[in-house]
């Protein structure tokens, strides 16, 4: 098995744990993309990974529906997607992908969790080189095999397919999204949910004490409705 199954086998369990935010953030998801490709998922590909995504968090269809209807309206404000890179304690990278309405809020709280935490926050550029940016694809197992479909797909850009009890997963460079998600339709194989995720090739592990001192910035991080997403270069447990 290589890096994304060690990272994911890590992370589970940590992301999107509470209901709510998770619906939060697939709100904001469907307003990006409808303000991007337009209200119809039939021909908005990036919409439709959305309500795939709103299915596997358990989104009422009358909730996503809401949302897309909602952001189609004039008055409805758009969200900026801002990422945000830093360190926190102990020499860990933090990597923060946003997507706000009010960028000045969002400067203003991302700076106060690293300062208050015994971080920093960084420039542009100075901890991103430091994650592979990568796609993924969770899929139904049934009738598949992790092995064959990995070799069907190594045209399209995968670079690790691997199975678990949740269905198949598809992991590649984050430029092959698109083809890989055309395939997968042609072939009228069920994605359960897609997304993007930042792998760190290099992790550092931490004394106990240490990781709880990280934790209390992570935390507050992903407390706040403007996060998305918190990737950081500390080595993860598997519980």
């Amino acid at each position: 098995m290589g890096r994304a199954f060690e990272f994911r086998k890590a992370r589970k369990m940590k992301r999107w744990s509470a209901m709510s935010k998770a619906f939060t953030r697939i709100g904001k998801d469907i307003v990006m993309a409808v303000k991007e490709g337009g209200p119809d998922p039939d021909s908005n590909s990036r919409l439709r990974a959305v309500i795939q995504n709103a299915k596997a968090v358990n989104m009422p269809k009358d909730n996503v529906e809401r949302a897309i209807k909602k952001a189609s309206e004039k008055g409805q404000g758009d969200y900026k997607e801002v990422i945000f890179e830093g360190y926190a304690s102990h020499g860990i990278a933090v990597l923060v992908e946003t997507a706000t309405d009010n960028n000045t809020r969002t400067v203003a709280n991302v700076r106060s969790y690293f300062n208050k935490c015994d971080g920093s926050l960084g420039t542009s550029g100075s901890v991103v080189f430091m994650f592979d940016h990568t796609c993924n694809f969770r899929i139904n197992a049934e009738g598949l095999d992790p092995e064959e479909l990995e070799l069907e797909f190594i045209d399209y850009g995968a670079e690790e397919v691997f199975a678990d009890e949740d269905g198949i997963l598809i992991y590649a460079p984050f430029e092959s999204f698109g083809a890989i998600q055309s395939e997968l339709e042609a072939r009228h194989i069920e994605i359960l949910s897609s997304g993007f995720e930042r792998i760190p090739q290099v992790t550092k592990k931490l004394t106990t004490e240490q990781i709880l001192d990280v934790e209390k910035l992570l935390e507050k991080l992903d407390d706040d409705d403007d996060v998305q997403n918190v990737y950081h270069t500390m080595e993860e447990s598997e519980e």
